[in-house]
């Protein structure tokens, strides 16, 4: 009985069990800033089981020794989902999944800034019978905007304990902390703050006893739900489409029930329809008028901010400048430690060098192991340099307007602004980029959204792009502000985004032709200052994917490749030169094979057999080239590959292989083509089908072989070769 009216029992003293908690919020309420807050470092990421959706736990020490783990759910607005990432919260918070979390407590992070609204999953989160804290986030924002909030006489009227916070200042988190111990090692009993009338009293109770039968809710969250599927289609439907429980089987019983009830309500003249919502919200609006008070300030930071950077001609204007800005500095402050990793690769090359006898397993170390993973790690700095100004963006809510500016541009093609952000994400990688679109309701738009986001320029490209700049693209001024060579790396990004855009123009008069766009409504948060701790740790959780994960296939990669280019060795030729030695390798002959499809394109042969290795990572094209170039090369020490680059000469005709007309036509490719086997696999799980992925690789594929050839012939006819 005790655990019917939602009372949790306090585990005996002297065992220390594992505790499960959740943090929910609403999008944009800092939800994970807080989550990161409390865990810090001890944070785990992977997925639920059977979906994509990414599942983000962390642990927290309890004062008395026990171990808290904490679930950052995915943002939701309520319990009704609307999403697979929606449904996934729905199912934590109500124990539906197939791996059970018998939720001790749960977080609700809500925007002070806009209390009202929150405090809707608050109240609903509640009836579900589970301890609840109201972590009242942006507090500092609501002084500024003139709201007072009486934050003792809240948590009264909610029967809840309610903390303040300033998460990104680590305001409020120790009161967290004590608020959270307290309650997971008390007993809880749930007091509730509803009066229901007599008529949707008796309405309710034949759903409400259908529950309590035929599901495992607690009575309290079995008439929370009972008022959820009598007010919302949407919310039936999922009890009627879910096959996680035995109420599945009885779905047809559930619909008949539920339509009695209805005709219950229009018989006492009481509108059912999105009754929940209207009851929930007179509630909280009254509660509101005696707990929050409200003076006039006149506009906000933020909304006069807003003026410039979401108007429709300065807006996009703005956001081409701030992103000149960000790849001129990428430049610009990732030059000195790319230069001292470059120095200390070499140094290290040689002093192995130095050290190991000459022999087969010398060059496989450092022909293949240090050339490959060396030149990598040399682009390391301006990789941590594009996410720290990406985290900065998203923290400080400007890439929220990014996707305001951007849903005029969606219109156009056929897509809505929810397309924006697996876009955005993309730009890092495109596989959370396209896990992303499991927020897209309407399947048209998500799948168009799947079929694009590999254009986005990706993290892994950035080493090729970088490396074609510097060793070919003048690091002339432009208007006295801007280098040739940051403006070069923009507007390979544009070609992406314009290319997608294009692209998804097509396609809306191809792929599922039926179905219109769904329609974008999207909060903008309000600008807040990022914090230090948040964005250094986004960088070193990244800059450790990047070197753990694509550091051990190019290693791989690159002594698969160091024995291509230095297998077979001539017979009876000893004074060979090698770069005759190499052509006749193996690589040299697959090279060789592929290179007159290429040639049209200004590629050698050696440029082949990085096109062909960067299917298994992008970022694998530089590793290819210091392998084959190192190998090639009389020192067995490694050398700047961007000098080998700029000395290379083509032995037939004594023309240098590489030209800046050749940098950009390669990079040109690389922003059009799917070369990445990880995006690939995710497509195809995320569709179910070979036919998209297929689809995919083939026609970016052209793309990229049309956009070099373009680029490249064209600039001859020109005179640019």
């Amino acid at each position: 009985m005790n655990e019917a009216l939602g009372i949790k029992k306090a585990h005996p003293r002297g065992k220390k069990p594992e505790i499960e908690i959740a943090i929910v919020g609403n999008p944009n309420t800092g939800k994970s800033t807080v989550f990161n807050a409390l865990t810090g470092m001890h944070q785990k990421v992977g997925n639920y089981p059977g979906v994509t959706v990414e599942k983000k736990t962390g642990v927290l020490k309890n004062s008395n020794g026990s171990k808290i783990r904490i679930h950052d759910l995915p943002g939701l607005y309520s319990l009704v989902p609307k999403s697979l990432d929606d449904k996934i919260a729905v199912d934590v918070l109500m124990d539906r999944l197939d791996e059970p979390q018998h939720l001790k407590l749960v977080i609700v992070v809500a925007d002070a800034t806009n209390l009202a609204r929150n405090l809707y999953l608050v109240t609903q989160t509640m009836d579900l019978g589970i301890p609840v804290i109201l972590a009242l986030n942006m507090m500092d924002i609501t002084h500024k905007r003139g709201l007072h909030i009486d934050v003792d006489k809240l948590s009264q009227k909610l029967n809840i304990p309610v903390i303040p916070l300033v998460a990104n200042k680590g305001k409020g988190i120790e009161e967290l902390q004590e608020a959270i111990g307290k309650i997971t090692r008390t007993e809880y009993q749930y007091k509730p703050i509803w009066k229901i009338d007599n008529d949707i009293h008796e309405a309710l109770l034949p759903v409400c006893s259908w529950y309590k039968n035929n599901s495992h809710l607690n009575e309290t969250a079995s008439w929370a739900e009972a008022l959820r599927v009598l007010s919302s289609d949407k919310a039936l439907e999922n009890w009627l489409t879910n096959k996680n429980g035995s109420s599945f089987e009885y779905g047809i019983e559930l619909k008949e029930i539920v339509k009695n009830a209805r005709k219950s309500l229009e018989a006492h003249e009481i509108h059912w329809h999105m009754f929940e919502s209207k009851w929930r919200y007179a509630w909280i609006d009254e509660m509101c008028k005696d707990s929050v008070q409200e003076s006039d300030v006149g506009l906000s930071f933020s909304e006069k901010l807003d003026k410039i950077l979401t108007h429709r001609i300065a807006g996009p204007i703005a956001f081409v400048l701030i992103f000149a800005v960000i790849f001129q500095s990428i430049f610009t402050w990732a030059e000195v430690p790319m230069n001292a990793i470059e120095s200390s690769v070499q140094w290290f090359s040689g002093q192995v060098a130095a050290f190991l006898p000459d022999g087969v397993f010398k060059g496989l170390v450092v022909d293949g192991a240090i050339a490959g993973v060396g030149a990598i790690l040399v682009f390391l700095p301006q990789i941590l340099f594009l996410f720290f100004f990406l985290t900065i963006l998203e923290d400080t809510g400007y890439m929220a307007r990014v996707a305001f500016i951007m849903d005029r541009f969606m219109k156009g093609v056929g897509l809505s602004g929810r397309s924006v952000i697996p876009l955005l994400s993309s730009f890092a990688c495109a596989v959370p980029g396209i896990m992303a679109t499991r927020t897209i309701q309407n399947w048209r738009d998500r799948l168009v959204t799947i079929m694009i986001a590999p254009f986005m320029s990706c993290s892994a490209r950035l080493p090729v792009y970088t490396l074609m700049i510097a060793a070919f693209i003048p690091g002339m001024k432009i208007l006295g502000i801007f280098s040739l060579s940051g403006l070069t790396l923009l507007s390979m990004y544009l070609v992406g985004i314009f290319s997608a855009i294009g692209v998804a123009y097509v396609f809306k008069f191809f792929v599922v032709k039926k179905q219109r766009s769904s329609t974008f409504v999207m909060e903008l948060p309000p600008y807040r200052v990022p914090s230090p701790k948040w964005v250094f740790l986004q960088m070193y959780e990244r800059g450790k994917i990047f070197v753990l994960n694509a550091g051990q296939i190019i290693l791989a990669i690159s002594i698969v490749l160091w024995f291509l280019a230095s297998y077979p060795k001539p017979n009876h030729q000893t004074n060979i030169a090698p770069a005759e030695a190499i052509q006749q390798s193996y690589a040299g002959q697959i090279g060789r094979f592929i290179e007159p499809a290429i040639e049209p394109l200004g590629f050698d042969w050696k440029i082949g057999i990085g096109l062909i290795t960067s299917f298994a990572a992008r970022e694998v094209m530089v590793s290819t080239l210091a392998t084959i170039y190192n190998v090639e090369g009389a020192d067995e020490s490694s050398v700047s590959l961007r000098e080998e680059l700029r000395n290379a000469k083509n032995p037939q005709t004594g023309k240098p292989v590489f030209t800046p007309l050749v940098a950009v036509a390669l990079m040109v490719f690389f922003v059009l083509a799917c070369q990445c086997m990880a995006t690939v696999a995710i497509v195809k799980r995320e569709t179910n089908s070979w036919r998209w992925p297929i689809s995919m690789v083939l026609y970016m594929t052209t793309m990229a072989y049309i956009g070099a050839l373009i680029v490249y012939q064209g600039g001859k006819l020109l005179g640019l070769g």
